[in-house]
Protein backbone atom coordinates (compact mmCIF):
# COMPACT_ATOMS: atom_id res chain seq x y z
CA UNK A 1 0.00 0.00 0.00
CA UNK A 2 1.43 3.72 0.70
CA UNK A 3 2.20 6.07 2.79
CA UNK A 4 0.95 9.73 2.21
CA UNK A 5 1.28 13.70 2.92
CA UNK A 6 -1.50 15.62 2.27
CA UNK A 7 -1.54 19.16 2.39
CA UNK A 8 -5.11 21.71 2.43
CA UNK A 9 -4.49 25.38 1.76
CA UNK A 10 -6.81 26.68 -0.26
CA UNK A 11 -9.18 28.37 1.74
CA UNK A 12 -8.97 30.44 5.92
CA UNK A 13 -8.33 26.65 6.82
CA UNK A 14 -5.13 25.24 6.66
CA UNK A 15 -4.68 21.50 7.59
CA UNK A 16 -2.13 18.42 7.29
CA UNK A 17 -2.60 15.00 7.20
CA UNK A 18 -0.40 11.69 6.67
CA UNK A 19 -2.58 8.56 5.73
CA UNK A 20 -1.11 4.86 5.46
CA UNK A 21 -2.21 1.92 3.72
CA UNK A 22 -6.06 3.63 3.13
CA UNK A 23 -6.55 5.02 6.88
CA UNK A 24 -5.67 8.34 8.42
CA UNK A 25 -2.98 8.04 10.89
CA UNK A 26 -2.16 12.04 11.70
CA UNK A 27 -4.09 15.11 10.82
CA UNK A 28 -4.19 19.04 11.88
CA UNK A 29 -6.11 21.45 10.86
CA UNK A 30 -5.81 25.48 11.85
CA UNK A 31 -7.70 28.24 11.27
CA UNK A 32 -6.87 31.88 10.18
CA UNK A 33 -8.26 34.90 12.27
CA UNK A 34 -8.75 38.04 10.60
CA UNK A 35 -5.26 39.31 10.85
CA UNK A 36 -3.56 36.36 8.70
CA UNK A 37 -3.25 33.46 6.90
CA UNK A 38 -3.51 29.82 8.42
CA UNK A 39 -0.77 28.60 5.48
CA UNK A 40 1.84 31.33 7.74
CA UNK A 41 1.20 27.95 10.17
CA UNK A 42 2.30 25.17 7.10
CA UNK A 43 6.14 24.85 8.07
CA UNK A 44 5.46 23.96 11.85
CA UNK A 45 2.43 21.71 10.58
CA UNK A 46 4.82 19.62 8.14
CA UNK A 47 7.01 19.33 10.39
CA UNK A 48 5.23 17.85 13.03
CA UNK A 49 2.91 15.38 10.79
CA UNK A 50 6.77 14.27 9.15
CA UNK A 51 8.14 14.31 13.27
CA UNK A 52 5.48 12.20 13.82
CA UNK A 53 5.85 9.53 11.11
CA UNK A 54 10.21 9.66 11.21
CA UNK A 55 9.45 8.81 14.93
CA UNK A 56 7.18 5.71 13.56
CA UNK A 57 9.72 4.66 10.64
CA UNK A 58 6.86 5.26 8.07
CA UNK A 59 8.26 6.00 4.66
CA UNK A 60 6.42 8.55 2.75
CA UNK A 61 5.55 7.65 -0.96
CA UNK A 62 4.40 10.69 -2.14
CA UNK A 63 3.12 14.13 -1.62
CA UNK A 64 -0.60 15.17 -1.94
CA UNK A 65 -1.60 18.65 -2.16
CA UNK A 66 -4.72 20.68 -3.13
CA UNK A 67 -4.74 22.08 -6.56
CA UNK A 68 -7.41 24.89 -6.37
CA UNK A 69 -9.21 26.91 -7.03
CA UNK A 70 -9.13 28.55 -4.19
CA UNK A 71 -6.90 31.18 -2.19
CA UNK A 72 -4.33 32.34 -4.57
CA UNK A 73 -1.38 33.16 -1.47
CA UNK A 74 -2.72 29.78 0.13
CA UNK A 75 -2.34 27.58 -2.98
CA UNK A 76 0.99 28.90 -3.97
CA UNK A 77 2.41 28.18 -0.06
CA UNK A 78 0.53 24.92 0.26
CA UNK A 79 2.03 23.70 -4.01
CA UNK A 80 5.66 25.26 -3.25
CA UNK A 81 5.63 23.30 0.48
CA UNK A 82 4.42 20.02 -1.22
CA UNK A 83 7.17 20.85 -4.47
CA UNK A 84 9.68 20.95 -1.76
CA UNK A 85 9.42 17.96 0.33
CA UNK A 86 9.13 16.06 -3.04
CA UNK A 87 12.40 17.50 -4.17
CA UNK A 88 14.19 17.11 -0.48
CA UNK A 89 13.09 13.49 0.08
CA UNK A 90 12.66 11.88 -3.81
CA UNK A 91 8.75 11.45 -3.57
CA UNK A 92 6.31 11.51 -6.50
CA UNK A 93 3.84 15.08 -6.34
CA UNK A 94 -0.15 14.45 -6.58
CA UNK A 95 -2.88 17.17 -7.42
CA UNK A 96 -6.35 16.75 -5.63
CA UNK A 97 -8.54 19.37 -7.12
CA UNK A 98 -10.42 21.32 -4.65
CA UNK A 99 -13.84 21.10 -5.39
CA UNK A 100 -13.71 17.30 -5.85
CA UNK A 101 -12.33 17.53 -2.19
CA UNK A 102 -14.85 19.28 -1.17
CA UNK A 103 -17.51 16.16 -2.01
CA UNK A 104 -15.72 13.71 -0.27
CA UNK A 105 -16.81 14.25 3.62
CA UNK A 106 -20.53 14.57 1.87
CA UNK A 107 -20.04 11.08 -0.23
CA UNK A 108 -18.86 9.56 3.04
CA UNK A 109 -21.53 10.92 5.32
CA UNK A 110 -23.44 7.75 6.29
CA UNK A 111 -26.30 10.13 7.82
CA UNK A 112 -26.81 11.59 4.46
CA UNK A 113 -29.13 9.94 1.77
CA UNK A 114 -28.15 11.21 -1.52
CA UNK A 115 -30.82 10.31 -4.09
CA UNK A 116 -29.27 8.31 -6.93
CA UNK A 117 -29.71 10.89 -9.60
CA UNK A 118 -27.86 13.66 -6.97
CA UNK A 119 -25.94 15.96 -8.28
CA UNK A 120 -23.58 17.39 -6.08
CA UNK A 121 -22.24 21.64 -6.55
CA UNK A 122 -19.13 22.42 -4.65
CA UNK A 123 -18.64 25.90 -4.30
CA UNK A 124 -16.15 28.08 -3.31
CA UNK A 125 -16.39 32.02 -2.38
CA UNK A 126 -15.04 34.55 -4.68
CA UNK A 127 -17.07 37.39 -3.35
CA UNK A 128 -20.50 39.29 -3.72
CA UNK A 129 -22.49 36.51 -5.87
CA UNK A 130 -19.70 35.13 -7.00
CA UNK A 131 -18.51 31.37 -6.59
CA UNK A 132 -16.23 28.72 -8.07
CA UNK A 133 -18.29 25.88 -8.96
CA UNK A 134 -18.39 22.64 -10.66
CA UNK A 135 -21.47 19.76 -10.72
CA UNK A 136 -20.50 16.13 -10.32
CA UNK A 137 -22.58 12.63 -9.43
CA UNK A 138 -22.35 10.82 -7.04
CA UNK A 139 -19.31 8.74 -8.73
CA UNK A 140 -17.36 11.72 -8.88
CA UNK A 141 -17.89 12.02 -12.61
CA UNK A 142 -18.06 16.08 -13.47
CA UNK A 143 -21.41 16.53 -15.18
CA UNK A 144 -20.31 20.41 -15.56
CA UNK A 145 -16.67 21.83 -16.14
CA UNK A 146 -15.28 23.64 -13.18
CA UNK A 147 -16.00 27.79 -13.72
CA UNK A 148 -16.69 30.90 -12.02
CA UNK A 149 -20.12 31.70 -11.77
CA UNK A 150 -21.95 34.54 -11.11
CA UNK A 151 -25.35 33.24 -9.21
CA UNK A 152 -28.70 34.13 -10.01
CA UNK A 153 -31.75 32.31 -10.15
CA UNK A 154 -31.19 31.23 -13.61
CA UNK A 155 -27.59 29.89 -13.29
CA UNK A 156 -28.35 25.90 -11.85
CA UNK A 157 -31.58 25.74 -13.56
CA UNK A 158 -30.61 23.35 -16.50
CA UNK A 159 -29.46 21.24 -13.78
CA UNK A 160 -32.09 21.82 -11.03
CA UNK A 161 -35.48 21.13 -13.19
CA UNK A 162 -33.95 17.61 -13.61
CA UNK A 163 -31.91 16.24 -10.24
CA UNK A 164 -32.13 17.32 -6.85
CA UNK A 165 -28.32 19.60 -6.39
CA UNK A 166 -27.05 19.32 -3.12
CA UNK A 167 -24.99 22.42 -2.12
CA UNK A 168 -22.03 23.01 -0.11
CA UNK A 169 -18.61 24.78 0.84
CA UNK A 170 -17.71 28.33 1.82
CA UNK A 171 -19.79 29.73 -1.46
CA UNK A 172 -22.84 28.03 -1.29
CA UNK A 173 -24.66 29.69 2.52
CA UNK A 174 -24.90 33.01 0.16
CA UNK A 175 -26.56 31.33 -2.32
CA UNK A 176 -29.19 29.64 -1.37
CA UNK A 177 -32.13 32.15 -0.67
CA UNK A 178 -30.99 33.46 -4.60
CA UNK A 179 -31.49 29.78 -6.25
CA UNK A 180 -34.36 29.02 -4.44
CA UNK A 181 -36.04 26.14 -6.22
CA UNK A 182 -37.33 22.79 -4.51
CA UNK A 183 -34.58 20.74 -5.99
CA UNK A 184 -31.55 22.79 -4.29
CA UNK A 185 -30.69 21.62 -1.11
CA UNK A 186 -28.07 23.10 0.92
CA UNK A 187 -25.22 20.91 3.51
CA UNK A 188 -23.64 23.04 6.14
CA UNK A 189 -20.11 22.54 7.91
CA UNK A 190 -18.10 21.11 4.45
CA UNK A 191 -14.75 22.52 4.05
CA UNK A 192 -11.97 21.38 2.24
CA UNK A 193 -9.41 19.07 4.77
CA UNK A 194 -6.69 17.60 4.35
CA UNK A 195 -7.56 14.70 5.95
CA UNK A 196 -10.53 13.75 3.62
CA UNK A 197 -7.82 13.64 0.69
CA UNK A 198 -6.70 10.27 1.15
CA UNK A 199 -9.00 8.36 -1.16
CA UNK A 200 -8.32 10.81 -4.01
CA UNK A 201 -4.98 11.05 -3.38
CA UNK A 202 -4.60 7.09 -3.30
CA UNK A 203 -6.37 6.77 -6.17
CA UNK A 204 -4.51 8.90 -8.64
CA UNK A 205 -1.17 6.93 -7.16
CA UNK A 206 -2.21 3.84 -8.34
CA UNK A 207 -3.16 5.24 -11.73
CA UNK A 208 -0.38 6.78 -11.94
CA UNK A 209 -1.45 10.42 -11.99
CA UNK A 210 1.11 12.21 -10.64
CA UNK A 211 3.06 15.37 -11.54
CA UNK A 212 6.20 16.91 -12.49
CA UNK A 213 7.52 18.29 -9.52
CA UNK A 214 9.32 21.14 -11.34
CA UNK A 215 7.01 22.45 -13.36
CA UNK A 216 3.58 21.89 -11.73
CA UNK A 217 1.68 24.88 -11.07
CA UNK A 218 -1.54 25.04 -9.29
CA UNK A 219 -5.04 24.75 -11.61
CA UNK A 220 -5.94 28.26 -9.96
CA UNK A 221 -2.39 29.78 -11.06
CA UNK A 222 -2.41 29.10 -14.81
CA UNK A 223 -5.75 27.45 -16.37
CA UNK A 224 -8.26 29.04 -14.40
CA UNK A 225 -7.31 32.64 -13.84
CA UNK A 226 -6.95 32.94 -17.60
CA UNK A 227 -10.37 31.53 -17.89
CA UNK A 228 -11.78 33.98 -15.25
CA UNK A 229 -14.26 37.34 -16.30
CA UNK A 230 -12.83 40.33 -15.82
CA UNK A 231 -15.40 41.25 -12.52
CA UNK A 232 -13.83 37.92 -10.89
CA UNK A 233 -10.25 38.48 -11.47
CA UNK A 234 -11.19 42.50 -10.02
CA UNK A 235 -12.29 40.53 -6.99
CA UNK A 236 -9.44 38.34 -6.01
Amino acid sequence: MSCILHIETSTATCSVAVSEDSHVIYHEEERTDAKGSAAERLGSMVDEALSFTDSHAIPFDAVAVSCGPGSYTGLRIGVSMAKGICCGRDLKLIAVPTLELLCVPVLLNDHLELPDDALLCPMLDARRMEVYAGLYTRALKPAREVRADVVDGDTYREWLEAHPVYFFGNGAQKCMETIAHPNAHYIDGIEPLARWMQPLAEKRLLQEQTEDVAYFEPFYLKDYVAKMPRNLLSSI
